[in-house]
């Protein structure tokens, strides 16, 4: 079973390393002891994320979609073409970058700064183990 310190965990979350250590604090989710490292089993972590994700996606209101792997984040790049354009956006600790018509970013007033919420459909998905 794999472990990991709060500061990976922090990273895993998408937070501070203070807040991962608060939130274990708050009891939020189990740490152990390895030396001087606190622990965080690897299962316990998986939980904690899924709790985390639902408990955020409380009180906001939805959009009509199918797609269910939504990255909420900020506008961080917008490259515009004559007909195509390329968004980067940052959610948490992901970098997602999308190809999509200029018509598109220039109808949702898409530009660096701005909020936007990144949505995958996809028919293939490749994970890799690290």
């Amino acid at each position: 079973m794999e472990s990991y310190t709060i500061g990976q965990a922090a990273r895993l979350l998408g937070v501070s390393v203070d807040t991962a250590r608060r939130w274990a604090d708050a009891e939020r989710f189990p740490t152990h002891r390895e030396g001087t490292r606190r622990m965080v089993e690897g299962p316990d972590l998986a939980a904690f994320c899924v709790e985390a994700a639902q408990e955020g996606a409380e009180g906001e209101e939805a959009p009509y979609t199918s797609a269910r792997n939504a990255f909420p984040g900020i506008v961080t790049g917008v490259k515009l073409g004559t007909v195509d354009a390329q968004v980067e956006i940052q959610a948490g600790p992901h970098r997602i970058v999308s190809l999509l018509t200029r018509e598109a970013v220039e109808e949702l007033g898409l530009e660096v700064g701005a909020r936007a919420t990144a949505r995958v459909k996809s028919t293939s998905v490749f994970i890799d183990r690290v």
